[in-house]
Parts: structure tokens; C-alpha cells; sequence
């Protein structure tokens, strides 16, 4: 693919290089001359613009890349640069970085987001997801909030242990994707058992997240957990 990245900092540095690394053409927009470093990211395609400028991003050629990537330390640029990348550039898939979560509402489709990744929110969706047994855990949002990744691992002693997947009466919107057993990654058939420890991943649209709470709780969810953000109910507090 060809990818565009917006800002040059750190963190799109990487990201350039990880997808060097998989064979993908990059280029990567950064406004402020003294942050532009060539031999950093010697593959990729510096150009040396304002990714909220209009004119310029004409000049660098967007129309001709398949995904772009905001990744600037500054939100509202950010949303910016993913509202002229899907708006007047036609560019199939937006991807955009949250830097405070307290903003992480403002990035959907409205503004041209089809995926907002918020780091503070990951993190502690994956410090939940590692400790967290019998609750279960929002991993990630999908297609503008439409559907969520969520994630919950079978206590030792659950009520689920020894039945088969097709005795779990799921929602409609929702599907066990994977089970993970001791290492191992397996698509689940209907006959297969299920077995204490396993880490079971859902994909649930919005809806009916909590309805599949509801089905899963008397196999050994904790009742009183009522949060799948990721995040404590003082932190969504808090944001």
C-alpha cells in the first residue's frame, strides 16, 4: 500500500518504519523544518508541509494514497488532516491518533476518522484484558464505534468447563471469534469444549454488548463490573 503519514515526531518515525519493514511505500508530512530527518527513515518520502494546508497536500500528491495516518501531537490537526484526506482527496482509509482522551469523541466518521486510536485508552484496555478474570474487556472499537473487540478470560472453576461452544446462547450481533488455550489460537466449532482459563474474544456491535454481558455473567463474570471501556469507572470519570 501507499501510506501517508502526517507528522514526523517520534511516534510517525515509527510507525513509517514498521511499515517499510512490511513492504509498504511511505511518505511522511512534517511541518516544522527542523523535526524533517532523512536519514532516520531513509525509505520513506519526506516532504516538508503543513498537513492541514490544502495546497500543499495537493502538491505532495494524496489522491494517489490508499491510507493515511494522523499522527501529529496536535488533536486538532489531526482531525484536520482526516477531514481533507477523506473529503477532498477521496482517500479510502483514515487512521488517526488521540492524544487526550478527553477528545476521543470528536474522531469519527464525521470527521472523516475510520479509526481513532487513543494510546492512554489502549494501555489500559491491555493492562485490563492481562489481569483481568470472569469480566469482560473492551479491547477495541471497530468501524466508528459500530462493533467492539472485547475479550474475556473463564475463571478456573466456571460452569462453562466441559460444555460445548454451540451451549452458549450468544445475542444476536455477536460472534466467538478465538479461543485462546495454553498458547494456542483456536477457531471455535460447535462440539469444541470450552475449559477453565480460556480467553475468549468476542466481536459485538454497541447494542448488544451488554446483552452478551448478561449471558455470560452466570458463568463467572463478577456482577459488579459494570465498565467494557478499557478504562475504571473513576478514570471515565474523570475523561
Amino acid at each position: 500500500m501507499k501510506v501517508a503519514i502526517a507528522g514526523a515526531g517520534a511516534v510517525g518515525r515509527s510507525i513509517a518504519r514498521e511499515l517499510l519493514r512490511s513492504g509498504h511505500n511511505v511518505m511522511l508530512l512534517e511541518r516544522q523544518l527542523d523535526h524533517i530527518d532523512r536519514d532516520s527513515v531513509p525509505e520513506a518520502i519526506w516532504v516538508h508541509a503543513d498537513a492541514c494546508e490544502l495546497a500543499l497536500l495537493e502538491d505532495a500528491g494524496l489522491e494517489d494514497y490508499e491510507v493515511v495516518i494522523a499522527a501529529t501531537g496536535d488533536d486538532k490537526a489531526n482531525l484536520v488532516h482526516s477531514l481533507l484526506a477523506k473529503t477532498e482527496f477521496g482517500v479510502r482509509r483514515v487512521v488517526a491518533r488521540v492524544n487526550d482522551p478527553r477528545n476521543e469523541w470528536l474522531f469519527d466518521d464525521s470527521w472523516g476518522v475510520d479509526v481513532a486510536v487513543s494510546t492512554p485508552r489502549l494501555l489500559a484496555s491491555l493492562v485490563e484484558e492481562a489481569v483481568s478474570v470472569g469480566d469482560l474487556v473492551r479491547l477495541m472499537t471497530l468501524r466508528q464505534g459500530q462493533a467492539n473487540l472485547v475479550e474475556l478470560t473463564l475463571p478456573p472453576d466456571t460452569t462453562l468447563a466441559g460444555k460445548p461452544v454451540r451451549s452458549l446462547k450468544l445475542p444476536r450481533d455477536s460472534a466467538l471469534v478465538t479461543i485462546l488455550r495454553g498458547g494456542r489460537v483456536i477457531v471455535p466449532q460447535p462440539d469444541d469444549p470450552f475449559e477453565g482459563d480460556d480467553e475468549l474474544l468476542f466481536v459485538v456491535s454497541a447494542t448488544a454488548e451488554e446483552e452478551l454481558r448478561a449471558v455470560l455473567a452466570p458463568h463467572g463474570m463478577e456482577p459488579t463490573s459494570g465498565h467494557t471501556t478499557g478504562l475504571t469507572p473513576a478514570q471515565d470519570a474523570e475523561y
